[in-house]
């Protein structure tokens, strides 16, 4: 004989159903190993880092102290520097040929150098703040600070298409800063985080997550400031390097799977 289930017992078993069908996805995240340990500049306010050809060059914040480097990775000394007119702010970095581009926070101006000399080919705007910058084989990607990742001309600077950045749940993803172009993936620095998303480019999906908790000692940092920030990859040694602004260390890492039960 068919009985009717107590309304009590329905209207948990709905209630129960519901609540799993609305809890967001899971955000597991990769650890690190850390593989070597090299110096930084403690004064530089890291705001763009690319390695190419052997070098490492770094892009640096701060009216009046913003800059473009060429760094030895082995001993972290300067090699080779220019400073930008006290009225900019330097900001994210990439490579593209034989030239590095770099923008600028809220100036909404670019500057194209050339790689060997820094000496300065052209300038270029755009609209609103200039946070990262990287570059895929056809294409450059810039970071604003918000969940919006630009695709820019590499030649006119034009923005071409734009992709919002989505986490596990569907939710916008803020604050993306630093980027790095590698394996097909967007590697982004959340600010004010030790946190990077990888974002798919065609999408804008986050892929998976990498937490650097813990691989500085916040105790050798001096400044509120001095958060994660800076993001390289050496293609051909396969070698993945972060440090953060007026960190006294550089770190090149292993990408730790994260391992979920099964």
């Amino acid at each position: 004989m068919f009985r009717r289930p107590h309304f009590a017992a329905w209207l948990l078993c709905i209630l129960a159903a519901s609540i799993v069908a609305a809890a967001p996805a899971a955000r597991h995240a990769d650890g690190f190993q850390v593989v070597h340990t090299y110096a930084h500049d403690s004064h530089a306010f890291t705001q763009g880092l690319i390695y190419v050809d052997g070098r490492l060059y770094e892009s640096t914040g701060l009216n009046g102290q913003s800059s473009i480097r060429m760094v030895d990775l082995s001993t972290g000394q300067v090699l080779q520097k220019y400073d930008l007119p006290q009225e900019y702010f330097g900001e994210g970095l990439t490579d593209w040929d034989s030239s590095l581009i770099q923008l600028t926070w809220q100036a909404h101006t670019g500057f194209v150098y050339d790689r060997f000399s820094f000496r300065l080919l052209r300038t270029f705007h755009y609209e609103g703040e200039g946070w990262g910058l990287t570059h895929d084989q056809t294409q450059l990607i810039m970071s604003d600070g918000t969940s919006y990742l630009r695709f820019l001309d590499p030649k006119s600077f034009k923005e071409t298409r734009r992709v919002r950045v989505l986490d596990e749940s569907g939710h916008p993803v803020e604050q993306l800063n630093e980027l790095e172009y590698l394996h097909g993936e967007i590697y982004a620095n959340i600010w004010q985080t030790d946190e990077i998303v990888r974002i798919s480019p065609r999408t804008g999906k986050v892929l998976g997550r990498i937490d650097l908790s813990g691989i500085i000692d916040k105790r050798e940092l001096e400044s509120a400031g001095a958060v994660l920030n800076g993001i390289a990859y050496d293609s051909k040694g396969d070698r993945l390097f972060f440090t953060g602004k007026l960190w006294p260390k550089l770190f090149e890492i292993r990408v730790v799977e994260h391992k979920g039960a099964d």
